[in-house]
């Protein structure tokens, strides 16, 4: 399956998310992040014995210090699955949650 057409990290989002629910994903995403430290994955997502910490972004969108930061830290956590998920890696995001 090709990439999904998703311009906008919002898009994008919608296509991985969907998916991580067909496939018997649970998500957790803050409702409102403002008062949160900055730089947490966007997405996380647990069916056990996995838990998967994703920072989604678009073709063009950066990763800033601060996820770069949280993304070096949770890489360093052998318990943990963390990635940058842009709609080219559509294949390998399905993947993951499969």
């Amino acid at each position: 399956m090709t990439s999904p057409l998703a311009e906008t990290e919002k898009e994008w989002a919608a296509v991985v998310v969907g998916y991580a629910r067909l496939r018997g994903w649970e998500r957790f995403h803050p409702f409102l992040s403002i008062h949160s430290p900055s730089g947490w994955p966007d997405e996380t997502f647990c069916r056990p014995p996995r838990l998967v910490l994703a920072e989604l972004k678009s073709e063009r969108g950066k990763v800033t210090a601060a996820q770069r930061r949280w993304l070096d830290l949770l890489e360093g956590c052998p318990a943990v699955e963390v990635f940058v998920w842009r709609p080219s890696d559509w294949p390998a995001v399905q993947e993951v949650l499969r």
